[in-house]
């Protein structure tokens, strides 16, 4: 049993954050080995946060669909219902990500503001 979501996800925010830990990558694409296809693919591949929110949007509808087509008596049923609830978990994770990076870029805007007004540049 594998969480593809959450490997591709991790995938996606090393790619997005510049991570060049090789062997957390090689263990996130073995994992994923044939099962890199549609918003699974597209989310290993991310390359921005917006991506990686869009694309792990569509691989939760994916999981919630075959989740709906599964038979509450199949023994994976059980696994698949929990990695929906750790994949919601990362989605929200990755949404409080988003804020603090939009809200760092807000403070360095202000600063630069603040910095201008206070030492004012003839022009």
């Amino acid at each position: 049993m594998s969480c593809y979501e959450i490997e591709a996800l991790r995938l996606g925010l090393m790619n997005v954050l510049g991570t060049e830990d090789r062997s957390a990558r090689e263990h996130a694409e073995k994992e994923l080995d044939g099962h890199l296809d549609g918003p699974i693919e597209a989310l290993a591949n991310a390359e921005t946060l917006s991506a990686v929110e869009r694309h792990l949007d569509a691989a939760l509808v994916d999981l919630e669909e075959e989740i709906a087509a599964t038979d509450e008596d199949d023994p994976e049923y059980d696994y698949m219902r929990g990695r929906l609830v750790a994949v919601r978990d990362a989605e929200r994770a990755v949404h409080r990500l988003t804020d603090q990076g939009e809200s760092v870029l807000g403070g360095l805007a202000e600063a630069h503001d603040t910095l201008h007004e206070t030492f004012p540049v003839d022009e």
